[in-house]
């Protein structure tokens, strides 16, 4: 199907915020230590890090970090212009926030019309939110349960795999195509990888939050232009 015939509203734009499941490398139990490291070993020698230095990336890895915030946005076509709002699920109990967005999930896009996207999602956001709800008990809501699903009855878009146009090999960040767009995006107060010591040095989750909205949007917007068509005006970008 071409992306303009998709319905807009029946489309969940999302990122997630990870870190890692204990902030020092001293804190792991020795099994996990002795795990994370046989992961990470060629990198390691490679690079000629440290344990502490090799652990920085832990929240990268679904079996090595956690989820605080799952920050979602839905667009809807008003007389007026698009209209995008905005909702997060975070928090320091995982379990809960993972549970809260499965029931959303399970309640409300849960039918084969309606589609996940996110910005190398499928790399990374789907099968990470995936891995933790099964490390966490929760059940998979039917949008992020694709075992034994053929490639087209799988509902996930990814604006990296978009701008790809089939060439596997290229990487493209949601900042640098909000440049070649020329989206306005606000100056991040942080970086990705800032989240992991504002959660464990400065408890500041309203913060990440934040972070993760800004990313959401511009989500959105790349999405919009994707598609040939208007931004949402920042008068009608509802939090």
């Amino acid at each position: 199907m071409r992306l303009q015939k998709i319905d807009l509203e029946k489309i969940l734009f999302l990122d997630i915020e990870t870190v890692p499941a204990v902030y020092q490398f001293g804190d792991l139990d020795e099994k996990t230590a002795d795990l994370y490291l046989s992961k990470n070993k060629y990198i390691q020698e490679r690079d000629g890090l440290t344990n502490e230095e090799i652990y920085e990336k832990a929240g990268v890895f679904a079996e090595f970090g956690k989820i605080v915030c799952i920050s979602c946005g839905i667009v809807a076509d008003k007389s007026s212009g698009k209209e995008l709002r905005l909702k997060s699920f975070y928090g320091d109990d995982e379990k809960q926030l993972l549970q809260d967005f499965a029931n959303m999930l399970s309640s409300h896009y849960n039918s084969p019309y309606h589609i996940l996207c996110g910005h190398n999602a499928k790399e990374f956001d789907f099968p990470y939110i995936a891995r933790r709800m099964l490390i966490n008990g929760v059940n998979l809501p039917d949008t992020l349960d694709i075992a034994g699903k053929k490639p087209w009855e799988i509902s996930h878009l990814d604006t990296m795999e978009l701008w790809k146009f089939g060439d596997y090999k290229h990487y493209t960040s949601l900042s640098l195509l909000c440049h070649l767009f020329n989206i306005p995006t606000p100056k991040d107060d942080i970086s990705g990888a800032d989240v992991g010591r504002v959660y464990w040095e400065e408890n500041d989750l309203e913060r990440i939050v934040a972070y993760c909205h800004k990313d959401v949007v511009a989500l959105i917007q790349v999405f919009l232009r994707l598609r040939n068509e208007a931004l949402v005006k920042e008068e009608n970008i509802i939090e």
